[in-house]
């Protein structure tokens, strides 16, 4: 996955035409400003899904524009796509977030709290999303054995949820960044989130733009 946030709508059209096929963007209002530009610039053959966290107020819209959202938090949120999803008669590809870090500024799921086994205990009901698996955000650290031990948690959590719940989808697991993309491979990872890499640093924002 190639992630765009913040880079402007022409660096995805080069992205698509070097043979990038997956975005990923952080907030709702950036990519549909940025999304009306792609259609002008006649951006075709991509997905986009939203990494960002989303407020359950904001989830219509995000079902509406993305075409997948990897950032499932809570029961609330995902009830909320789905209701959403139901509406516009689509299937919402989505992973469910799962916080391994102690920073305050990380969102996701407790992995041991309550509300992730009524969010999985609910999920086949929730018949407008599609479920593929689990997300993770590695802890800032300058030690790269800080990134593994997250990225092996989340393996082994994988492992544990696809016993327990047998009938769930957990083939996706998104981990790795630019910074720890490789050490991300090596403990499983199937789909790694690539910006400062791929497009360099980010620019800053314009002021007054979203």
């Amino acid at each position: 996955m190639a992630v765009s946030k913040v880079q402007p709508a022409e660096a995805l059209t080069e992205a698509v035409a070097s043979g990038v096929t997956l975005f990923g963007e952080n907030r709702v209002q950036e990519y549909e400003a940025k999304r009306e530009r792609l259609r002008a610039l006649g951006l075709a053959g991509a997905q986009v899904h939203l990494i960002g966290h989303l407020q359950s107020n904001k989830s219509a819209r995000a079902a509406q524009i993305f075409d997948g959202i990897d950032s499932v938090d809570s029961l609330r949120l995902a009830e909320r796509l789905n209701e959403a999803a139901g509406k516009l008669g689509k299937r919402l590809p989505v992973l469910l977030e799962i916080k391994l870090s102690k920073e305050s500024a990380k969102t996701g799921l407790d992995p041991s709290g309550p509300e992730l086994s009524q969010l999985l205990e609910r999920l086949p009901a929730l018949d407008h999303l599609a479920a593929h698996g689990l997300m993770t955000v590695a802890p800032f650290d300058e030690n790269p054995e800080t990134a593994r031990a997250c990225f092996r948690r989340l393996r082994e959590l994988r492992e544990t949820l696809a016993t327990e719940h047998p009938g769930l989808d957990f083939t996706e697991l998104s981990m790795g960044m630019s910074g720890d993309f490789e050490i991300a491979i090596e403990e499983g990872s199937t789909l790694v989130r690539i910006g400062t890499a791929l497009f360099g640093r980010r620019p800053r924002p314009i002021p007054g733009q979203p």
